[in-house]
């Protein structure tokens, strides 16, 4: 069993920036990539951004240049720095792990305003 808590969300203005960490317990040898998602009102739940065991990231395009995702293994924790944030950027953002099945945090709410 591996537990994901996020923290960090909160409300800001178009251009500002928030950092995300989602701090992991439990059996965390069985996984291979820890990842950021994003549920939109209205929409389906979208991969942001996943970093690997090796720490090799990937992004997707709305993103890239504007997020980073890291880790500090001696804190179990995952990071998302996102910068230069934008109004279609509002949305519930989950962290997640794949392990020995797919783990996923609660989530924690990013409203960006014009």
């Amino acid at each position: 069993q591996v537990r994901l808590v996020e923290s960090g969300g909160g409300s800001v203005q178009a251009g500002g920036s928030l950092r995300l960490s989602c701090v992991a317990s439990g059996r965390m040898f069985s996984c291979v990539t820890a990842d950021w998602y994003m549920q939109a009102p209205g929409k389906e739940r979208a991969l942001v951004a996943s970093i690997n065991t090796r720490g090799s990231t990937s992004y997707s395009d709305p993103v890239k240049g504007r997020f980073t995702i890291s880790r500090d293994n001696a804190k179990n924790t995952i990071y998302l720095q996102m910068n230069n944030l934008k109004p279609e950027d509002t949305a519930v953002f989950y962290c997640s792990a794949q392990c020995d099945r797919r783990y996923w945090g609660q989530g924690t709410q990013v409203t960006v305003s014009s």
